[in-house]
């Protein structure tokens, strides 16, 4: 019986061996170097980022609003400018003038509280007319706005004095004061019309009266009465 036996690839020549496996790492080198070659235009497109940094400002709402509508390009309104006026358009009203009204002393001595009638007496009548001054001017009788006191009659006194009387005419000033006095009559050797005169300026006499207006600048008549002997002074 006649038997078949393949050949063992170790048992061919060396040769033939040889080149088969040089053509087989050939054709995989060949292979593996395809593979490398056609890898690259396959792959994939990386685009470079780059570092600039963009922030979304837009609102949700305003995004949302977008996306369902078309994009619809809005003219920018500016506001009118604001023109201030140069000159104020409302002008003040022009200031008059107050006028000046030009008083004389007795005028404004008339329109001085102090000199009013004080309320509860009689002062609103017109003054005594007594006389004449000592330049032909009505003279009235002094009212009294206080009496004088001793001690200011007492530094005129002469030095021997005597009961008698002093009577001088005064010029009534502001203020219930007299000025300009002059000596009209006296007891006779007391010289106490010269210590009324001399006094006169501390007397506060009221200025005279008519139809209720005082009369400053006006003459009163004072008589001072002098008493020693009775109470021990004057």
């Amino acid at each position: 019986m006649s038997v078949y036996r393949l050949s063992s690839p170790y048992e061919r020549p060396p040769l033939r061996r040889r080149t088969i496996g040089l053509a087989l790492a050939l054709a995989v080198n060949l292979l593996l170097l395809l593979a490398l070659l056609t890898l690259g235009k396959f792959a994939p497109d990386v685009r470079k980022v780059g570092q600039s940094l963009v922030v979304d400002l837009i609102p949700q709402h305003q995004k949302r609003q977008t996306a369902t509508n078309h994009p619809i390009s809005q003219p920018t309104v500016k506001p009118p400018p604001v023109v201030l006026p140069v000159k104020p358009t409302i002008a003040p009203p022009p200031v008059k003038p107050t006028p000046i009204v030009r008083m004389s002393k007795e005028e404004m001595a008339a329109g001085d509280i102090r000199n009013l009638p004080r309320a509860g007496s009689d002062e609103g009548g017109d003054s005594e007319v007594v006389g004449r001054g000592p330049h032909g001017e009505l003279l009235y009788a002094a009212e009294w706005a206080r009496h004088p006191t001793d001690t200011e009659l007492g530094g005129y006194l002469p030095s021997n004095p005597q009961d008698g009387f002093g009577l001088i005419a005064c010029k009534t000033v502001p203020g219930d004061r007299v000025e300009d006095c002059v000596e009209l009559d006296q007891t006779p050797g007391s010289h106490l019309a010269s210590a009324a005169r001399q006094a006169a300026w501390q007397f506060r006499v009221r200025p005279p009266r008519k139809n209720g207006v005082p009369l400053v600048g006006s003459w009163v008549s004072i008589r001072i009465d002098y008493s020693f002997t009775t109470r021990g002074g004057f």
